[in-house]
């Protein structure tokens, strides 16, 4: 069978997506698109050091008319159901990354799209398949800890160290206008994944903005916590958040009616298992993958997890059990986005519970259909949200024009260290070449006399 013809969009958090498909047993990487050229002439490098040769686009009008057969999103997170709506029109196969939709509308118009185009689409949540969560996945699976009744789900990441890279002091971009439970997946989603449940009710709440924060340009909450009942009546509480915290977290709890699962926050490796049927209950240890191990030990993103989604995306188009069994679909994908979404409409009314839509169901779409209420101006409208539940929450411009000016100082510094290493390299070249000449004339001599 040909290998899948595979386009990735966005070569910035898309190179890990990149990288495994350098390499991949079933997948042909065939094109990339990135608006930064810098970007593009890296994976460029990389595909000519491999001997593979890859189409590189600064246009995305362009990058579509490839000859592909399927398409993996790593551009703005706000921006990924629009773009693969249309791709999956126009007959792609798609994976997104994280996050599915910026509203409730995208999310019944990014559904329908699916159903319509008969067309795989898959979620690229990469904590769902680090290795500790993966290990919950199984071992729940096989009924270990019995039925859900309460999970907790954190992710902790303090980016305002390197926020002019990540935003480079646009006000508008994507980060600067997200709101305190945007960001919500990584938490949320291995509960989703490992347990099978669905969300019902969400209720929302947010920290406040602290100083460190508002001096990179964050104007929103910087911790957002959403307190989601599951269909079965278990509770889950979701945090993310950016807490002063080296190096971060991501940890998650299950307690169910039979025992316990938890990873361990100061230890990266090691998870625990509370089981009260066994003779000794408690057990610590360090999981190891169990699915395609020998491909998946070849890759180190995210302690491993970047692999997975992009694995099992292609195993799904193939129409393998691992990808119709891991890979998760548009509706799980859905479920995770729009609980942040509606944890924020329930923070701006006060904290209140907010019901969480199935939208399996087409009965229950059309009371979304036209629900565009984000931060984002461009999608919202005259629905638009404030960034803060604070209302009157301002920065000046002063803070995004010091985030725009330290980026282009650490970018005209990486591009004279290039330089100077790219002079100290061609004069070691040029020497080496001098010696080799020498040797070569001396080597005459000797072999004259």
């Amino acid at each position: 069978m040909a290998k899948i013809k595979v386009g990735v969009l966005g070569a910035a958090r898309g190179r890990s997506m990149i990288d495994v498909l350098f390499s991949h047993p079933e997948a042909e990487l065939v094109a990339v698109c990135d608006w930064f050229r810098p970007l593009l002439d890296s994976v460029g490098e990389a595909a000519e050091e491999k001997g593979l040769k890859v189409a590189l686009y600064d246009d995305f009008e362009d990058f579509i008319k490839c000859d592909m057969d399927a398409v993996v999103l790593a551009n703005f997170a706000n921006e990924h159901a629009p773009f693969a709506i249309r791709l999956l029109k126009a007959g792609f196969h798609v994976m997104s990354e994280v996050l599915p939709c910026a509203s409730m509308a995208q999310a019944v118009e990014l559904i329908e799209a699916v159903e319509e185009s008969g067309k795989v689409y898959a979620y690229a949540e990469n904590y769902s398949y680090s290795t500790k969560t993966f290990e919950m996945w199984q071992r729940y699976e096989r009924g270990d800890i019995g039925e859900i009744m309460y999970a907790e789900g954190e992710y902790i990441h303090d980016c305002t160290g390197c926020w002019d890279e990540l935003t480079r002091g646009e006000r508008d971009h994507w980060r600067n206008l997200s709101y305190s439970t945007f960001y919500c997946t990584h938490s949320i989603a291995p509960i989703l994944t490992i347990t099978g449940r669905r969300p019902v009710q969400v209720v929302g709440f947010e920290t406040f903005a602290p100083d460190y924060a508002v001096a990179v340009g964050q104007a929103k909450g910087c911790g957002g916590i959403e307190m989601i009942t599951l269909d079965n009546g278990a509770i889950a509480r979701s945090l993310h958040a950016e807490f002063r915290r080296e190096p971060g977290n991501t940890s998650y709890v299950l307690n169910g009616t039979r025992g316990t699962m938890e990873t361990n926050r100061m230890n990266d490796t090691t998870m625990s298992i509370y089981r009260v049927e066994e003779e000794k209950p408690m057990q610590e240890y360090t999981p190891t993958q169990a699915v395609a191990p020998e491909l998946a030990q070849k890759f180190s993103g995210h302690g491993g997890a970047d692999f997975y989604p992009t694995h099992f995306f292609l195993e799904k188009i193939l129409g393998r059990p691992d990808g119709d069994k891991y890979s998760i679909d548009v509706y799980q994908a859905v479920d995770m986005g729009i609980c942040g979404i509606l944890a924020y409409r329930s923070i701006l009314n006060g904290n209140i519970p907010i019901a969480v839509p199935d939208l399996r169901d087409p009965a229950q779409r059309d009371a979304y259909r036209n629900d565009h209420a984000c931060t984002n101006p461009a999608e919202a409208g005259d629905q638009l949200w404030p960034i803060n539940s604070k209302k009157d929450f301002h920065i000046p411009d002063e803070v995004y024009d010091n985030q725009k000016k330290a980026w282009k100082e650490k970018n005209l510094k990486r591009a004279e260290e290039a330089a100077k290493k790219a002079a100290e390299d061609a004069e070691k070249a040029a020497k080496a070449a001098e010696k080799a000449a020498l040797a070569a004339e001396r080597m005459k001599e000797l072999m004259a006399d």
